[in-house]
């Protein structure tokens, strides 16, 4: 299926998103921080990242912009307990393509992730 880079700096939402994804068939990248981040897109250049927003060191709006200076296309999809409308402009006018809440619920991740992949936002 697709590469996917979770960036999140709670081990939880990495080990959740994990446990939904790589049984759908997906394989699965993870980063802690904003700087991790960047390095794995880099290196592993996955299909979609989902980015969390509040994360110490970096927030999640400037790894977003780091990345889509590295790739202007890259697909990501803002995946944070940070539910204010504001947020979501905010991400959205920064290039993200969807954004899922947290907790995570299986079906709306993995048709959110399916959504992207074909090229729909949400």
């Amino acid at each position: 299926m697709a590469k996917i880079l979770i960036v999140d700096d709670s081990s939880f939402s990495r080990r959740t998103l994990r446990r939904l994804l790589e049984p759908a068939g997906h394989d699965v990248v993870e980063a802690e921080d904003g700087m991790a981040a960047i390095e794995r897109y880099f290196l592993d250049h996955p299909d979609v990242v989902l980015l969390d927003m509040n994360m110490r060191g970096m927030h999640g709006l400037d790894v977003l912009g780091k990345l889509r200076e590295l790739d202007p296309q890259v697909s990501v999809v803002v995946a944070t307990a940070d539910v204010q409308s504001s947020t979501r402009i905010l991400a959205a006018d920064a290039g993200a393509k969807a954004f899922l809440a947290k907790p995570f619920a299986s079906d709306n991740v993995l048709a959110t992730i399916d959504g992207v992949l074909g090229g729909e936002g949400r």
